[in-house]
C-alpha cells in the first residue's frame, strides 16, 4: 500500500533474543505488519545499546555478541498503526513501543 501525506511512524525496540511462538519476535512482528497490509516495515539491527536493566548490549569483539538491540520501524495512517497495538502489547515481553507523527514525501 502507498501513502502520501499525514502518517504514523512505529518504533519497536526488541532484543534481537526476543521471540514469539519459537521464531525471533522482529520476524513474526514483520510478518503481522504484511498481513495486515501496512504500508511499509523495516527491521534494524544496532551495533550497541542498553534498556530498562541498564545491561549494555554489544557486538565488541572483545565481547561475545549479547542480545543485540533490534528496532523495527513501522510507516503507516494513525489508525492503521493502532489496530495493531493490541496485537504487539501481546507479544512484547520486555521492550518499548513509540509513535510519533510524520509526512510521507514520496
Amino acid at each position: 500500500m502507498k501513502i502520501e501525506g499525514e502518517a504514523v511512524v512505529l518504533r519497536i525496540y526488541i532484543g534481537e533474543s526476543d521471540t514469539w511462538h519459537g521464531k525471533p519476535l522482529h520476524m513474526a512482528i514483520l510478518l503481522m505488519a504484511r498481513e495486515k497490509g501496512l504500508a511499509g516495515a523495516t527491521v534494524f539491527k544496532g551495533v550497541e545499546g542498553f534498556g530498562a536493566n541498564s545491561r549494555i548490549h554489544t557486538s565488541n569483539l572483545l565481547r561475545l555478541s549479547e542480545d543485540l538491540p533490534v528496532l523495527i520501524e513501522m510507516v503507516d495512517r494513525e489508525e492503521r498503526i493502532r489496530e495493531l497495538l493490541p496485537s504487539l502489547d501481546e507479544m512484547i515481553r520486555e521492550g518499548m513501543i513509540t509513535m510519533h507523527r510524520t509526512e510521507v514525501i514520496k
